[in-house]
């Protein structure tokens, strides 16, 4: 299971959403998934979205513990 940062990560790098979208090239429904845990993103946009940040992927989306592991 993995949990995104991004809401973390706009908020450290004083950056809009809307200027994420527009970067990206991905929908708001899609961003709003994202950053709320709802789903992952597949490689490309993940891709996208931590080239954009200047990020790695693995710190955007962390590995968390499944306690059904």
């Amino acid at each position: 299971m993995y949990k995104c940062r991004l809401k973390v990560i706009l908020a450290e790098k004083d950056m809009q959403q809307n200027d994420l979208l527009k970067k990206v090239d991905i929908g708001r429904g899609t961003l709003s998934q994202l950053v709320n845990n709802k789903t992952t993103p597949n490689f490309d946009t993940a891709y996208r979205i931590a080239e954009t940040l200047d990020m790695k992927i693995e710190d955007i989306w962390v590995r968390v513990d499944d306690p059904a592991d």
